[in-house]
């Protein structure tokens, strides 16, 4: 049934790789030796995988599965029931010589053995002999930094981390309910957009035009609430230019919700659908409503995200396309009379595995006098436990950095900032929505 499945994954991603990177010959494919043999002579002479009505008029008894199931699933079952069908043989000639010369059974037993040990090669870099392609990869990434990093739409922050590697990056943004988490999210993929590039944006719980109107504010600062509300403080004919004009970009911004991806956002759906629609940077606004494809029965919600944040990673790593995802905090942690603090990592919810497996974490949390409070908690290749706060007008979309003593951006910078007027902003409150 599994060698089925795995044909079946190949038709439906049009993608031989889970056979080519785990070896699996022929051999693996009982009963379906034919179909293995056409997938992959298809692929060898005409550079692509069959599609479906190609190979049901050569295969027209076959069935055509729904395959969810992770490839990891797959290969390790697959190679389990290799190593079973070897082996019913061998066990059965052993008790056949048993019954009349143990040594015979014994020499054919060791010998047998090693025949069937499993002959999965893996691979490795070394690193002394490759030296030079990281003097490569360093000057390169010297020379042209714009096709390694982004930036992230918040110039302090990125004087902090450097902004976003373009590959091998898991950003984390986490702070609890209602702080803003979600607005931090689209204003560094809105950003990115901006720098010409194609941005992919799972909503779970806000459909694309909601994502589309605050996208509109962050990038030209349209009232949110007007666009809402359809209120009068926002010029009619001045949008309507406004959209004209947007649609006339090349680069493309996605917002999917659960229901594009028939309720269960996987790994392997993730990664077609970057494939998909060429996308340069993934934002996932929920973790939670991500579905492990490696869960097992009993596995708590903990080993469930913790499987979800490792595989995202390894996403990433794979299509080398940063992924940014937003993580709820735990109540408590930081006292709302304390101005200074933002959540630590041990309060997100339900797993610690997320902070484990993510390359940079950011915790936000907005004050009783309307200050947006950063704080990098956890980044792989720079410091942690810098500090950044901004006023954040909700409504217009506007993020303009407050110089404090406690944070982290460069002195001559804080002090030049302190000596200019701070920009007014409303004194109306706006409540987070």
């Amino acid at each position: 049934m599994v060698a089925l499945q795995i044909l079946n994954k190949v038709l439906s991603t049009k993608d031989l790789s889970i056979i080519e990177d785990n070896l699996l010959t022929r051999d693996y494919f009982v009963g379906y030796e034919n179909e293995y043999d056409f997938l992959t002579d298809h692929v060898k002479k005409y550079g692509s995988v069959p599609d479906k009505e190609t190979f049901l008029s050569k295969f027209p008894e076959i069935d055509l599965l729904d395959v969810t199931e992770s490839d990891r699933y797959l290969v390790e079952t697959i190679r389990e029931e290799y190593l079973y069908y070897k082996s019913v043989p061998v066990v059965q000639k052993v008790a056949e010589l048993l019954k009349t010369d143990a040594n015979a059974a014994a020499e054919y037993m060791i010998h047998s053995m090693r025949e069937l040990q499993p002959n999965y090669q893996l691979g490795g870099t070394d690193i002394i002999a490759d030296a030079d392609e990281r003097l490569e990869q360093f000057i390169e990434r010297k020379q042209h930094q714009d096709e390694y990093f982004f930036t992230c739409g918040f110039e302090e922050l990125d004087e902090l981390i450097h902004g976003i590697q373009r590959e091998e990056e898991l950003f984390v943004i986490f702070a609890r309910t209602n702080q803003g988490k979600s607005w931090v999210l689209e204003k560094m993929c809105t950003h990115i957009w901006q720098l010409g590039f194609n941005v992919g944006y799972i909503s779970p719980e806000m459909g694309a035009n909601s994502i589309g109107y605050r996208f509109d504010t962050l990038y030209k600062n349209f009232s949110n609430k007007g666009l809402m509300w359809g209120k009068d403080d926002v010029d009619e004919a001045e949008y309507t230019d406004y959209l004209k004009t947007l649609k006339t970009t090349k680069n493309t911004f996605i917002v999917a919700t659960p229901n594009d991806f028939d309720r269960r956002i996987t790994i392997t759906k993730l990664k077609n659908w970057i494939q998909q629609y060429k996308l340069d940077i993934v934002a996932v606004d929920g973790i939670t409503y991500m579905t492990d494809e490696r869960y097992k029965r009993g596995d708590t919600k903990t080993t469930t995200l913790t499987n979800i944040s490792e595989d995202l990673m390894s996403l990433s790593m794979e299509m080398k396309v940063p992924i940014l995802i937003v993580v709820q905090a735990n109540r408590g942690g930081v006292s709302q009379d304390d101005n200074d603090g933002t959540p630590e990592l041990e309060t997100i919810r339900d797993s610690d595995g997320i902070s484990h497996n993510a390359s940079k974490v950011i915790s936000i949390r907005q004050t009783s006098d309307g200050i947006l409070k950063m704080e990098v908690k956890k980044q792989r290749f720079g410091a942690v436990g810098g500090k950044l706060n901004y006023q954040w007008d909700i409504n217009t979309g506007r993020f303009v950095w407050v110089p404090a003593e406690n944070d982290a951006v460069q002195p001559e910078k804080r002090e030049r900032a302190i000596k200019q007027e701070k920009k007014k902003f409303s004194e109306d409150k706006e409540d987070v929505f």
